[in-house]
């Protein structure tokens, strides 16, 4: 039996998979020997080809590898179906055994942070009908174990734990570690919008708002409306091209941003929001009564950022008050 074969681009990114080696020289136009010799030889198990790029050909995002991969992802889910009885089903309190049908995943879409290039997934008309979404949870798990930082809004409380709960469902064990900035959480703690959703912030900054839709598609992608899973996937696509312009509105606010510099080889400090190196002296931090620590302004995102070390001298006598 042929084992499937992994799609990457030259530097690793996740691009698709095939069920067969014939399948994927098919694809390829290759001889099916070269493409077994080529996932045998793999560093990687499980039959990983990696792609061979042309001299014309793009090459991925994070060519640097001096720099985080970050992934601005969102997923589209399913609503469970259950039977109630209520008249005023807003008050409805619905037992295991009268879920009819549960959610699952019926599109994702991500994107690399600054690269052009955006991967989505969706079910088929059939996956749909068959509540069969392990071939695109295959894949999510395979672009989150390349991620070192996830961008999603609500990611922290509905798109990774989903995603998530569908990993351990379909059998397959935790994607590599990776940190997390949740945009809705940094809109709520940091600001006092109005609105704090995805399509408010979109046009509270100028950025073209969320493609139209209504419940209507929702039911027709569970219907097996393959050309509703295909409009799924653009409103979903969509959402991540607006979540990448707010998340780089917001990210000089960000407090406990990953930190850009312990993903680079240099010596050299870089600004710990975006990795830039145009850093201007910009005061002083006085983090407690007893600690002073120099400022930095970035010059390419705009975050404040602090030394490290302290520049109080160590023989300076210095007084605080008691606390009372």
């Amino acid at each position: 039996m042929s084992r499937p074969v992994y799609k990457y681009s030259s530097n690793g990114e996740f691009i698709c998979k095939y069920q067969s080696t014939t399948q994927a020289a098919r694809d390829l136009s290759l001889d099916e020997s070269t493409v077994r010799r080529a996932a045998d030889n793999s560093k990687l198990s499980g039959g990983f080809l990696w792609k061979r790029h042309r001299a014309d050909e793009t090459e991925s995002v994070n060519t640097n590898t001096n720099k985080p991969k970050i992934l601005i992802l969102d997923i589209e889910t399913s609503p469970c179906l259950a039977y109630v009885w209520q008249t005023q089903v807003w008050k409805a309190r619905i037992s295991p055994d009268q879920i009819s049908s549960q959610w699952f995943i019926l599109t994702y879409s991500c994107k690399w942070l600054g690269d052009d290039t955006m991967y989505s997934g969706r079910l088929t008309g059939q996956e749909a009908m068959n509540e069969d979404d392990v071939r695109i949870v295959e894949e999510l798990w395979h672009i989150l174990s390349l991620a070192d930082v996830v961008i999603a809004h609500n990611g922290r409380k509905f798109d990774i734990p989903n995603i998530q709960t569908r990993f351990i469902l379909h059998g397959f064990p935790p994607a590599s570690n990776f940190k997390q900035i949740d945009t809705l959480a940094v809109a709520q703690s940091q600001f006092g919008f109005t609105h704090n959703g995805l399509d408010a912030l979109a046009k509270l900054f100028g950025i073209p708002g969320k493609i139209g839709t209504s419940f209507d598609l929702w039911k027709r992608c569970l219907l097996g409306d393959d050309k509703a899973l295909l409009e799924m996937e653009t409103y979903n696509r969509h959402d991540v091209e607006m979540l990448e312009e707010i998340y780089l509105i917001m990210r000089p606010y960000i407090k406990g941003h990953p930190n850009y510099n312990l993903y680079t080889d240099s010596v050299e400090a870089v600004c710990p929001h975006c990795g830039g190196t145009h850093l201007k002296f910009d005061g002083y931090y006085y983090f407690t009564q007893t600690c002073k620590y120099k400022n930095f302004r970035c010059l390419d995102c705009g975050a404040l950022s602090r030394g490290r070390k302290t520049v109080l001298d160590k023989n300076k006598q210095l007084l605080v008050s008691n606390g009372n």
